[in-house]
């Protein structure tokens, strides 16, 4: 893998978990998060450098609904980690609520990048 594309997903996994911590942490109170939820965070990074050759084939796909599933599959699991980690610590934890909520928002981003990071041409006829 590139070193360049190595680094910026190992970044990305690090800043990812940091943020779900901050935001998680001031949600419930860091002295209420289980040392479980630290744990899944360093699950980032691995979840970010797998995926991570998605993204720029997904940048060059010319097809939408392709480059679509591309990024679904790229945001898949770093966002499941995300999502569910947080999730699980709420009182009213609902296992369907919470896996509806996060195929739609998957499916919404990967819809919204796939617009956004069109590759020059697609779409044109």
């Amino acid at each position: 893998m590139n070193p360049v594309v190595l680094r910026t997903a190992l970044i990305t996994g690090a800043v990812i978990g940091a943020l779900n911590i901050v935001f998680t942490g001031v949600q419930y109170g860091f002295a209420a998060l289980p040392v479980w939820f630290y744990l899944a965070q360093l699950l980032l990074i691995p979840a970010m450098v797998l995926p991570m050759r998605l993204f720029p084939q997904a940048a060059v796909t010319t097809d939408y609904l392709r480059r679509a599933g591309l990024f679904a599959m790229g945001w898949a699991v770093p966002y499941a980690i995300y999502k569910f980690s947080a999730d699980a610590l709420n009182p009213l934890f609902s296992p369907v609520a919470s896996l509806a909520s996060y195929v739609v928002l998957v499916l919404v981003f990967a819809l919204l990048f796939a617009a956004i990071r069109r590759p020059p041409g697609a779409g044109k006829r």
